[in-house]
């Protein structure tokens, strides 16, 4: 690493202002930052000195993010290849199908990041390095490359760097992405043979289990393998273990809001049994025990990697719980109710997003008019 640290120090002068490259710089900074902590502080000004940063923050994340995904790679393998398999060879197959779609989305996203850097001339920032990875966990794992590209463009693009970039964005760029993926890419995106590729095992089934209870069958499979993951599904979203271990792990660290967290689950599980005391011949959705909602589709990762996004998410402390509340309510609703969305906890978040400037403009306002009247009856 020494050799690499002063391969780039020789060369920095030509990407400084004055330099052969000076218009390169943003993106030799970028390369640079990310490989190594920044060798450069503050000078003027009062600041706060912290051991904290956006790329310790986004790395932890993405530290989080590793046990589902090990255990997605694996779940690939083994509901491809059925039961008799060894681990190696579960993993590998899980890997060479989705090794290349975090390849594809990190050279489309960052290469969308460092063409506006360059064009703006500002710093790379390193917001991408989480985006990068959520997306192809929450793909079909026989999502097409070229579209994954494609959805990887849109949501950088529109769902990102028009609002300004990192910090700016209103919407979740990784369900931008998702999003667009459904509505352009339908057949793609939904059925049961998306999310097993290439099947080599007899009689396997691909379609998740909320597929399954929306087409009005109630599958078998045990509370144990909903927990552990042994289902059908995206590579990030099956094994609520997993994602259990990486919510433990931004929660220590401060980068999650357990309020969220915690108002999101009481939401989903009030509507979940809401449903349950209705009831139904006809939608058996209605009649899947509230707590096993929990365990199945995305509800679980979305909870913690796409609902506690610091960015999109409300930011005053109210305004948290009311936005992780009303996510888990509309998540199992739409999950319920609409048969063409079977899943729900996409579209909850995004639409929450849009409505989390909303929730905290009125708690601010109520907490003004609060102060205002104390500010009163002091004086009075």
């Amino acid at each position: 690493m020494d050799f690499l640290r002063k391969q780039l120090d020789k060369i920095k002068p030509h990407f400084e202002e004055g330099g052969k490259f000076e218009k390169y710089g943003p993106a030799f900074s970028g390369i640079d930052t990310f490989l190594y902590v920044p060798n450069h502080t503050t000078k003027t000004g009062a600041h706060i000195r912290d051991g904290v940063d956006l790329k310790r923050v986004m790395i932890t994340v993405v530290i989080a993010m590793l046990p589902a995904m090990i255990f997605g790679i694996w779940n690939i393998g083994y509901q491809n290849m059925g039961a008799g398999q060894s681990f190696w060879e579960y993993f590998s197959f899980g890997a060479v199908r989705f090794l290349p779609m975090v390849v594809v989305s990190y050279a489309v996203g960052l290469g969308i990041e460092f063409a506006y850097a360059i064009f703006r001339g500002h710093e790379v920032n390193e917001g991408y390095l989480v985006t990068g990875l959520l997306i192809p966990m929450i793909m079909p794992i026989d999502f097409p490359l070229w579209m994954l590209a494609i959805s990887v463009f849109f949501a950088v693009i529109i769902g990102k760097e028009a609002f300004g970039g990192t910090g700016m964005n209103i919407l979740n760029p990784a369900l931008v992405a998702r999003a667009f993926a459904l509505f352009a890419y339908a057949p793609f995106m939904s059925g049961n043979t998306v999310w097993v590729a290439d099947s080599v095992a007899d009689g396997v089934s691909g379609e998740t289990m909320l597929g399954a209870i929306a087409g009005g069958t109630i599958p078998s499979t045990s509370v144990f393998d909903m927990f552990m993951g042994y289902i059908p599904g995206s590579v990030g979203e099956t094994s609520v273990l997993m994602i259990l271990i990486g919510a433990i792990l931004l929660l220590i660290t401060g980068i999650a809001s357990w309020r969220i967290m915690l108002s999101c689950l009481v939401g989903a599980a009030l509507m979940g049994m809401f449903f349950n005391a209705v009831g139904s011949d006809t939608n058996q959705l209605l009649n899947f025990p509230w707590w096993q909602h929990l365990l199945i589709g995305g509800f679980a990762f979305g909870l913690v990697f796409m609902a506690t996004d610091p960015v999109s998410a409300a930011q005053t402390t109210k305004g948290k719980w009311i936005y992780g509340f009303l996510i888990g309510v509309f998540a199992i609703l739409i999950r319920v109710v609409n048969p063409t969305l079977p899943e729900g906890m996409m579209m909850a978040i995004l639409l929450l997003n849009v409505f989390a400037p909303t929730i905290d403009h009125y708690v601010i306002e109520a907490n003004v008019k609060r102060r205002k009247k104390r500010l009163q009856k002091v004086n009075a």
